[in-house]
């Protein structure tokens, strides 16, 4: 693309609800660049799907753009008629780490299992930003929370590894202090075709930040960076060298027949065999 990039140019003129310091606009304007550089002058040819929470509100209702705000954890089923019905569109959801896979971690897995041909990016702020700062699936062992104000006693569910293993076709995961290798991540997701998924470890300076003792984003930034090491990294690590780091990278890229592959070969078989 010559033409200079501009976020404005693919959202409405509203005014933007994340709190000062939050990653979920990293998300949103690492996404619209990598559309951008796609040669996506406009989003037409995407359809975006949102369920309830902070991370939900990054396509609807700012993105000029076709998109449904759906029940809490039931972006995906929407995304799946979707798809099913106009196979022509990039269908893409976005949602926090409590709406995917807390009470969507169902549609979650069998969509990568049926390798559903849609993108899902989930920002994973650790906890449940919108609703005061709950502890989450995906919270660390051991971090305050205002549900576990001893520290969380659960061990976090490894998101992107869970994709890998429901069948995911591909499967990444960078934080907001990675935006180029996260911007490289999604165009690769909207040009391969099946189950996409792409976390997005993000700062919550609100909701997670003060309450573990970050003063600042910077700080935040700074320990998501450091405390980052690639995949391949990590799989030479043991279980306790691991246990505070954040494996990066892409954890699978894989072709498989899709979801609507399946059901449109079913669909012709049949009818040939009617006539």
């Amino acid at each position: 693309m010559t033409e200079t990039f501009s976020i404005r140019k693919y959202l409405r003129d509203l005014k933007l609800p994340f709190c000062p310091g939050c990653g979920i606009f990293t998300v949103m304007n690492t996404f619209l660049r990598a559309v951008h550089e796609l040669g996506h002058k406009d989003l037409s040819k995407f359809v975006f799907c949102s369920g309830i929470g902070c991370s939900s509100w990054i396509p609807s209702p700012y993105f000029i753009a076709d998109s449904i705000h759906t029940p809490h954890g039931r972006s995906i089923p929407v995304a799946t008629g979707i798809k099913l019905l106009r196979p022509d569109l990039n269908t893409v959801v976005f949602g926090g780490d409590g709406d995917i896979v807390g009470i969507g971690l169902s549609h979650f897995i069998h969509a990568a299992r049926r390798n559903l041909d849609v993108l899902v990016i989930m920002v994973n702020n650790m906890v449940y930003g919108m609703t005061g700062g709950q502890v989450a699936p995906t919270t660390p062992f051991g971090t305050r929370t205002t549900t576990t104000p001893y520290g969380s006693f659960e061990q976090p569910l490894d998101v992107a590894r869970l994709a890998v293993t429901a069948g995911a076709c591909y499967s990444a995961r960078w934080t907001t202090a990675h935006p180029d290798e996260l911007k490289d991540s999604i165009k690769t997701a909207i040009k391969t075709q099946g189950f996409r998924f792409i976390e997005v470890v993000s700062q919550c300076p609100t909701a997670y930040g003060r309450r573990v003792g970050f003063k600042d984003v910077g700080e935040m930034l700074k320990w998501l960076k450091q405390d980052s090491v690639p995949i391949q990294q990590a799989e030479q690590m043991s279980e306790e060298e691991s246990a505070n780091k954040i494996a990066v990278g892409v954890f699978v890229q894989r072709k498989r027949l899709t979801l609507t592959e399946t059901i449109y070969k079913i669909i012709e078989e049949a009818q040939r065999s009617a006539k």
